[in-house]
């Protein structure tokens, strides 16, 4: 079975993280997209961030009438904060049996020189990128790379900070969420 990890805090999920994911698990050769919630970013401060429960909450709310999307807390056990090549270690001894790939924007694919081991995880994994509007040039030694390949799918310039935002200003974001995410955010008065 081949998985694609779709990693980030999710803070909140929203339909930009849906419609990429569905969309790889629709139009690419992966079996599953799993959703794997971040506990904590080296790159991110944790104290505007959400319980770790809650936000794998939002995560199982926005994809459980999707057979091809999964929540994964599969982070939340490992020592912090985490690094992708020591979940990727994790997940081939948990999962022998499944081949796991990553799915990242492109303005990730310009930093992912600076990630711990990432020849490593290039040498095993293939990578899925999706397009995102950013500054910045890919690092040559990625160009042409049979284990990279970019994705033609919608390019979603919605974030979380940005939903965030609008919630602690007073603004209707209800069409930017999932319907089931967005009412529980409602119900426990998030991000206001």
């Amino acid at each position: 079975m081949k998985i694609g990890l779709y990693f980030g805090t999710f803070n909140p999920i929203h339909i930009g993280h849906l419609t990429i994911a569905n969309h790889l698990a629709e139009h690419s050769d992966l079996d599953q997209v799993w959703f794997v919630v971040t506990p904590q970013s080296p790159f991110k401060k944790k104290s505007s961030m959400l319980d770790n429960y809650q936000r794998l909450e939002m995560v199982y709310l926005a994809t459980k009438d999707y057979d091809k999307l999964r929540p994964s807390d599969i982070e939340f056990g490992l020592k912090q904060p985490n690094y992708t090549i020591d979940t990727l270690t994790y997940l081939f001894e948990k999962f022998p049996d499944y081949e796991f790939a990553l799915i990242m924007g492109e303005d990730n694919l310009k930093s992912f020189h600076k990630w711990k081991n990432y020849e490593q995880i290039l040498q095993n994994h293939n990578i899925y990128v999706y397009p995102r509007i950013s500054e910045g040039n890919i690092n040559t030694e990625f160009n042409n790379n049979s284990k990279i390949f970019n994705i033609s799918a919608p390019i979603m310039e919605l974030s979380s900070t940005f939903i965030r935002q609008e919630i602690k200003a007073g603004k209707n974001v209800r069409p930017m969420l999932p319907e089931n995410v967005w009412q529980y955010i409602d119900e426990m008065n998030f991000y206001r």
